[in-house]
């Protein structure tokens, strides 16, 4: 387990959002878009990754950045992320399904190796009380990539969900904050521990905000058992509110172990909408995302340092 993990701080702008981008922000289901469509989305994402640029410019560091977007709409930002030498992540899974799988199939490989990013990531809900038959194909699919990403010099993050079942829900009257509080944290180490004895063994775990300091402590324990003492944990922003997020990371940034966070639609959805409504030119939506950004990285730095 030497090899696996993470040293370096790891601030993450996401935006390989598809499936949700076309839903929530394009209204466009159950179809494939246009050509116009797409590159409404491209433009979107431009938008973003010069945001991101931006952050840069105005003082946050190059080598503990990254960016994490997806091959469909996000080509041509990837390709110039490299040649700028910046971190990249490149994420692996179909965008919107409940069950984990490549979105390029067993092409998956060749797709990454044409990217060649610092990070592969794949996406995954599970429940360790949730369908053991699901959870064990998605466990077998995530340890091929984990040694494919291994065996190529690609460090891997995971990104694991953990929604509430029916009956997990039930017991706390349907109450999602009380679930997060009370049982998701339980939960999650114990799908890190599942996951490592499946072969599952990201250097980095992207993981939903907590409340409480000893939950963070209890996810790092797991993830960095049995020689894995480099492994590192980034808070993940799940569209929250700032102030939620705010939190989150106030908590979590004293814990050793956390290394970051991947705040997406937090940073960037309003002007993103803003944009595409006429409110702002895309120049302004940049300028206001790595305002942001810069932001959750001082609140990130601030906590840790105790200030």
């Amino acid at each position: 387990m030497t090899n696996i993990g993470y040293t370096k701080d790891l601030f993450i702008l996401p935006f390989d959002h598809r499936s949700s981008f076309l839903k929530k922000m394009f209204d466009i289901e159950n179809r494939e878009p246009t050509t116009e469509e797409i590159e409404k989305v491209k433009k979107a994402k431009v938008i973003i990754y010069q945001g991101f640029k931006k952050s840069l410019a105005q003082g946050l560091p190059k080598d503990s950045s990254a960016i994490l977007v997806d091959e469909q709409f996000g080509d041509e930002l990837l390709r110039d992320a490299h040649e700028n030498g910046y971190t990249i992540i490149l994420t692996t899974e179909k965008s919107g399904q409940k069950e984990f799988d490549f979105e390029y199939g067993e092409e998956f490989n060749r797709h990454i190796k044409k990217y060649d990013p610092t990070f592969v990531k794949a996406l995954v809900q599970y429940n360790p009380e949730g369908e053991k038959e699901l959870n064990a194909r998605q466990r077998e699919k995530l340890a091929l990539l984990t040694k494919f990403a291994h065996d190529n010099g690609y460090k891997l993050l995971i990104e694991p969900l953990i929604p509430g079942t029916i009956e997990q829900l039930a017991k706390f009257a349907s109450d999602p904050d009380k679930y997060d509080k009370e049982l998701r944290p339980f939960l999650t180490s114990r799908m890190i521990k599942e996951m490592q004895d499946a072969s599952v063994d990201p250097d980095v775990w992207k993981l939903e905000g907590m409340k409480r300091t000893e939950d963070y402590q209890m996810a790092v324990q797991q993830a960095r058992a049995g020689g894995r003492d480099n492994v590192g944990v980034v808070i993940l922003g799940r569209a929250a509110e700032s102030d939620v997020v705010e939190n989150w990371l106030k908590v979590g940034a004293k814990v050793p172990g956390i290394i970051g966070f991947a705040i997406g639609r937090t940073i960037f959805w309003d002007p993103i909408m803003d944009f595409e409504q006429g409110k702002i030119g895309g120049d302004e939506a940049s300028e206001v995302i790595s305002e942001r950004f810069l932001h959750y990285y001082h609140v990130f730095i601030e906590a840790r340092q105790g200030l």
